[in-house]
């Protein structure tokens, strides 16, 4: 599963549907990919004080699979922007999902079923 920003915003924020997915797929062994961009997106919270940052780092750390926005990825990304013009973010995310042969789980359904091939959670 490649996680989008908005699905480690609710889990942090304490929603309970999110939280009890994360969770089962944890348990099941699914790995839950976490693209570069989303780390960014969640980091870069200017109200953050350091030891929520440094909680929040944790967090991502112990619970996903970081994946670097590579050559590969970018290229992916760049062909999804070139046909669906999704903003970089959202193709680099998308762009992890099929490089990775995961379903992408996110609130942003959107902006996301503009791209081919990419299977798509909402929870």
């Amino acid at each position: 599963m490649t996680i989008d920003s908005n699905i480690i915003i609710a889990y942090l924020t304490g929603d309970k549907a999110v939280i009890a997915a994360l969770s089962q797929w944890k348990e099941t062994g699914l790995p839950l990919f976490l693209p570069a961009i989303v780390e960014a997106e969640v980091l870069s919270f200017p109200k953050l004080t350091e030891k929520e940052l440094a909680a929040m780092e944790t967090f991502l750390g112990e619970n996903f699979l970081s994946i670097s926005f590579d050559s590969a990825i970018a290229r992916i990304a760049a062909s999804i922007r070139r046909s669906t013009k999704v903003k970089l973010p959202d193709a680099a995310i998308a762009a992890t999902a099929l490089f990775t042969a995961s379903p992408l789980v996110t609130r942003n359904i959107g902006d996301f079923r503009k791209v081919k091939g990419l299977t798509i959670v909402n929870v």
